[in-house]
C-alpha cells in the first residue's frame, strides 16, 4: 500500500481519526487557534465585515467553513458578526462542508444549542454541491491533513504491516520533489483538485486558511503523530504505529508554495501570505480586545488577552502558523 492510501485510511477510513468526533483542546490530542480563543473567529468576522463594506462580498453571501470539526470556528464568527453588525444574520448564509454524517449531526446539534432558530446551518458533503455567486471560505489546519506521499532519494514509501519501505517509483512524485528541491520529505496530494473544485463552486470568492509550514519545503521529514499533547515523529522507534493508527492525529508541515501554485494554476490570485501574528493584528484582533475592555472591564479583558497572546506571540503560535488568502474575482 502506498503511504498516501495508508494516511488516508488513518485519518478518514471507517475507523479513522476524523471519522468520529474527537475533542480538541485540553481534553484532546492538541490545541488549535480555535480552541485557544474565540477572538480568532472574531477577527475573521471583522475581516468579513470589511469585505462586505468594500463590496467584494454581497449581503447574501455564503460564509462556509471547510473541515469544521465541531463547528466552533464558524459559530465564533457568527457570534462576533452578531455583536459587530447584527443585521447581517438576516442576510448572510452559513454552511459547512463535511463528508462525515456523524460530524454533521454533532455540528447541527451545537448550532441548535447555540443559536436556536436564529441561524440556519447548511451542510454540504463536497465542494461540488455548491453553486454560489459569492462565498467566503474559511479553513483552519486543513492542508496538513491532505494525504501525502513520503519521498526519499527517488523512491516513495510503501506500507506493509505498519512498516514503511522506500522501494516504489512514481515519475509525477519525483517531478514534484525536483520542483520543490526535496530529496526527502512529504509530497502532498490533492491540492490541485481541491483548488479546482473550489474554483467551480463559486463565481467569486475569498478563501482564507491558517496552517503551520513555510513557503519552502523542509529538507527532511516533518510527518508526526499527536497524542495527548505529545508529539512523536513517524519514524521514532518509541512510536507503535499499529497502536497509533486511527487513534491519533497524523500531520506534517505544509509547503505553502505548493498550495499557492495549485490555486494560481486555476487562475485564483494569492492575495496574502503572512504569519498568524501579522494576519490577526492587521485584521484587527487588538481593536476587538479594546472594545472588550471598554464594555466588559479589566478582569475579563485580562483573561482574554492571555488567550490572544498565545495566538500572536512569535514563540507560540504567532510565527509558527501562517495565513494564506486567495481571491477569485
Amino acid at each position: 500500500m502506498r503511504f498516501s492510501n495508508y494516511m488516508n485510511d488513518w485519518l478518514y477510513g471507517a475507523e479513522g481519526y476524523y471519522a468520529s468526533y474527537r475533542p480538541i483542546g485540553k481534553s484532546g490530542d492538541f490545541y488549535t487557534a480555535v480552541s485557544t480563543s474565540k477572538f480568532f473567529g472574531g477577527t475573521i468576522a471583522k475581516h468579513i465585515i470589511k469585505r462586505l463594506d468594500e463590496g467584494f462580498l454581497r449581503p447574501d453571501s455564503l460564509i462556509c467553513e471547510i473541515g469544521a470539526h465541531h463547528g466552533y470556528l464558524l459559530a465564533d464568527i457568527i457570534e462576533f458578526l452578531h455583536t459587530l453588525r447584527p443585521q447581517l444574520l438576516q442576510t448572510l448564509r452559513f454552511g459547512i462542508v463535511e463528508r462525515f454524517e456523524n460530524l454533521r449531526t454533532a455540528q447541527k446539534s451545537y448550532f441548535d444549542e447555540s443559536f436556536g432558530n436564529a441561524v440556519t446551518l447548511e451542510h454540504y458533503s463536497d465542494l461540488s454541491e455548491l453553486h454560489e455567486e459569492t462565498t467566503f471560505f474559511i479553513a483552519n489546519e486543513i492542508f496538513d491533513a491532505f494525504p501525502c506521499e513520503l519521498f526519499y532519494k527517488g523512491k516513495i514509501g510503501r506500507v506493509l504491516n505498519h512498516e514503511i519501505f522506500f522501494d516504489l517509483e512514481d515519475s509525477k512524485i519525483t517531478a514534484l520533489a525536483e520542483k520543490y528541491k526535496q530529496d526527502r520529505g512529504e509530497i502532498a496530494l490533492g491540492y490541485e483538485s481541491f483548488a479546482s473544485a473550489m474554483s467551480e463552486s463559486s463565481k467569486r470568492f475569498e478563501f482564507m486558511s491558517f496552517d503551520y509550514g513555510e513557503l519552502e519545503a523542509r529538507s527532511d521529514f516533518s510527518i508526526r503523530v499527536y497524542q495527548e499533547h505529545q508529539t512523536f515523529p513517524l519514524f521514532d522507534e518509541v512510536l507503535n504505529r499499529f497502536e497509533a493508527f486511527g487513534k491519533t492525529d497524523i500531520t506534517y508541515d505544509v509547503n505553502f508554495t505548493h498550495v499557492k501554485e495549485a490555486f494560481e494554476t486555476q487562475g485564483i490570485m494569492c492575495a496574502q501570505y503572512a504569519t498568524q501574528l501579522v494576519a490577526l493584528v492587521e485584521m484587527g484582533i487588538l481593536d476587538l480586545l479594546a472594545i472588550l475592555k471598554e464594555h466588559a472591564g479589566d478582569e475579563i479583558y485580562a483573561q482574554e488577552l492571555e488567550k490572544v497572546k498565545i495566538l500572536i506571540t512569535p514563540s507560540l503560535m504567532g510565527e509558527r502558523f501562517k495565513m494564506i488568502r486567495f481571491v477569485k474575482e
